[in-house]
């Protein structure tokens, strides 16, 4: 529970001591898992020191024992070596330090940790961080490699030299780290995080020669894999030989099966690539001969065609159709015309023949009311009733004289 303090009220150190250990007291014994990155044995003394580190967060702790406890595992554990303590946290008060007080070590054999390795594969495949789909596509041409190894080893050496072998004008950008042991986690994650940090740098490859299941085992910490799954550039994994696979293979965008394997994969060969060139400069020439070619082949083609060496043949050969056409049209618009005309003089006879103006230049006159109706029965004039005459040359003005006769025959 918690402490009830106040500037006016503060409780001693040592009593802020003895409530921590009194706190640490209710854990009770636990497992422990870690590696042993320091192990002190004076001879004579019945207590053996050695600190527990966890390589993922970078925490240590102390840890105590008798030596009864250790000599149980003294042949098979030592410094780097990874170990499973059951132990029960101490809180030494007077000086404020805690501690572990081991009951019993039990080494991590290989078989465990491939096990365990095995287990973690599945748990991050289940997450999708070895899908296909997230894998990056490395550039042709880097201009720029991020390379994460040992110091001095013969992986960087590997490395460096074969890359620039293959291309001179390759630039590095070298982050040397410990490989191995408690230090390698933390530090290969910075130097990952850190080249992934800087936009000039096109591929990171992750490099470190050959060595037992656990030297390479800080390859497969999870710490390590979700950082590189994280990074943005492309990240090429080539730790140990060909049968080697930690689990930065799986997650990285491109596994070389060494670090010669990974200068190969990530730089190209300016030998081969001058002579990719060359090959498509001849392709190319090929190509364009051909097509000239066989563009100068039509060419001439063309050129024996008679339209093209004479090209006035043509109007020649249609000049005799078109004056014979001209003379069809002449002729055949020359009968429609004489036959219009005959048309037109028949129907202008029957025109004058149906016409009164003959009618009345053969001596007969029409007789026209003042109105100016004809007048086509007696029965339509009166006596003395005043009518015009029209005749062929011009009309005059008669009188009906007597009565109408209704029976004189018609004239």
């Amino acid at each position: 529970m918690a402490v009830s303090t106040s500037p006016e009220t503060p409780i001693p150190v040592g009593e802020v001591s003895r409530l921590i250990g009194g706190w640490i007291d209710r854990l009770g014994a636990v497992w422990v898992e870690g590696q042993i990155t320091q192990l002190s044995r004076r001879p004579g003394a019945g207590v053996v020191f050695l600190t527990l580190r966890d390589p993922s967060y970078d925490i240590s702790v102390s840890v105590t024992c008798y030596r009864q406890v250790f000599d149980k595992v003294a042949d098979v554990v030592s410094e780097g070596a990874r170990v499973v303590v059951h132990a029960k946290p101490e809180w030494y008060a007077p000086r404020g330090q805690l501690s572990l007080r081991a009951a019993e070590i039990k080494p991590v054999g290989v078989g465990e940790l491939l096990a365990r390795l095995e287990q973690l594969k599945k748990s991050l495949a289940a997450e999708g961080l070895f899908a296909a789909e997230r894998k990056k596509p490395l550039p042709f041409l880097p201009q720029l490699i991020g390379l994460v190894c040992g110091r001095a080893s013969a992986a960087e050496r590997d490395v460096l030299e074969n890359a620039r072998h293959r291309w001179p004008a390759v630039r590095f950008a070298v982050r040397n780290v410990p490989v191995q042991g408690v230090r390698a986690v933390p530090q290969v994650i910075g130097a990952v995080q850190e080249l992934d940090a800087l936009p000039e740098v096109d591929v990171i490859i992750v490099a470190r020669g050959g060595g037992s299941v656990e030297d390479l085992l800080p390859f497969s910490d999870e710490q390590l894999i979700r950082a590189v799954g994280a990074a943005v550039t492309p990240v090429v994994s080539a730790i140990g030989h060909e049968p080697d696979t930690p689990l930065l293979d799986l997650v990285a965008d491109l596994r070389a099966s060494t670090p010669t394997d990974a200068a190969k994969k990530v730089v190209p060969d300016v030998g081969e690539e001058l002579a990719r060139i060359g090959q498509l400069r001849e392709r190319a020439r090929r190509a364009i001969d051909g097509f000239v070619q066989r563009e100068e082949r039509g060419l001439a083609a063309a050129l024996q065609r008679p339209c093209i060496q004479r090209p006035q043949r043509m109007v020649e050969d249609r000049e005799e159709q078109v004056t014979a056409l001209l003379a069809r049209g002449r002729r055949t618009l020359g009968h429609l015309l004489d036959r219009a005309d005959s048309e037109l003089t028949h129907t202008l006879a029957r025109v004058v023949a149906l016409s009164p103006k003959a009618t009345l230049e053969r001596g007969y006159a029409v007789l026209q009311k003042p109105d100016g109706t004809a007048v086509r029965s007696p029965a339509e004039v009166a006596a003395d009733e005043e009518l015009r005459a029209r005749v062929a040359e011009g009309a005059f003005r008669v009188r009906v004289d007597g009565p109408p006769d209704a029976a004189a025959p018609p004239a």
